[in-house]
């Protein structure tokens, strides 16, 4: 019996140290937090453009239908697993709940990617890398714009997304804390939209109701910004408050062409998914990689939107 316990030990550490040694197909699983958003669809176009360099591999997408439907993202992974694939690259929907599935991954020698956002340090080891917009910088960053444009008094909202995300921890907590450290503003929210669009714009549209003296607001991801958007059109607000909104689609342009929003930070989701796939790559192929990779974020407004450092990340 004791043989039989060091040897199934002994084959769990050479999973841990040899993450392609069970791979046993050509595929890398690219799972993310939704499949209909730009952002998300942007990140599969990145990854559909690495993959055409990895000789042999071939590409699948997935997520789920919202954000908020963290156990369908959960069974993705856990499926991929059960294929044996050669490896994942996730955009965690939640800290805690794709714990399990990231440490099958790991039992299973399958290199685990996250992107976007993180895992709760518990998970740390079973991941071989992260790539994301340093959120944190990123919050901040919208918050300086914001105050350099109302100045540093008058009442803001924080319309976010899903709470407990770590980008979303990270973004607004960013915000929230250059706020507090640069200005006497008086933040109201956040409130979450669970990244549903129609559901931010209801938002916005009480808070703007509710609070006629509000001088600013910030959108922390696509939807949500799209969402106040489409709200400050509504309620006849635009150029009589100062708007901030997050991500960088088609509609968030055009909101910035026009004066509904006074800028964007553009996260490179494009980015995200082409080193996505090639640093899984390089671990299955026993490379070292780094552990943390800042993808970086572009603020865009009115004056560089047609330029081509917004044009890189835009989508």
């Amino acid at each position: 019996m004791k043989k039989i316990v060091l040897g199934a030990l002994a084959a769990a550490l050479m999973a841990a140290t040899t993450p392609s040694a069970f791979a046993q197909s050509k595929e890398i699983a690219v799972i993310v937090k939704s499949a209909n958003s730009n952002f998300w669809q942007n990140v599969r176009k990145g990854a559909e453009a690495a993959i055409k360099d990895e000789a042999g591999y071939t590409l699948t997408f997935q997520g789920p239908a919202a954000e908020s439907n963290v156990a369908d993202e959960v069974n993705m992974v856990e499926n991929a697993v059960n294929r044996k694939v050669a490896g994942i690259v996730l955009a965690p929907s939640d800290p805690d709940a794709l714990i399990p599935s990231a440490r099958k991954a790991w039992e299973n020698g399958i290199p685990l990617v996250l992107i976007d956002s993180l895992m709760s340090p518990t998970g740390e080891k079973y991941y071989q890398a992260f790539l994301s917009t340093d959120n944190d910088k990123a919050g901040r960053l919208c918050a300086e714009e914001l105050i350099k444009r109302m100045g540093t008094t008058g009442k803001v909202a924080i319309m976010s997304y899903v709470a407990g995300v770590g980008s979303e921890i990270g973004r607004v907590g960013g915000f929230t804390a250059y706020i507090k450290e640069h200005s006497k503003i008086d933040l109201i929210g956040p409130f979450y939209s669970q990244s549903q669009m129609a559901t931010a714009l209801n938002q916005t549209i009480d808070t703007l109701a509710a609070n006629p003296d509000l001088k600013g607001i910030f959108g922390a991801n696509e939807p949500t910004a799209e969402g106040m958007g489409r709200a400050i059109v509504q309620s006849g607000k635009v150029g009589q408050i100062t708007a901030i909104g997050f991500d960088g689609n088609q509609g968030l342009q055009d909101f910035v062409r026009n004066g509904t929003l006074q800028g964007i930070a553009v996260q490179g989701s494009f980015q995200m998914g082409q080193l996505g796939i090639q640093t899984v790559a390089k671990i299955i192929a026993n490379q070292k990689v780094p552990k943390n990779v800042d993808t970086g974020v572009v603020f865009v407004t009115k004056d560089n939107l047609d330029k081509p450092e917004a044009k890189n990340v835009l989508y």
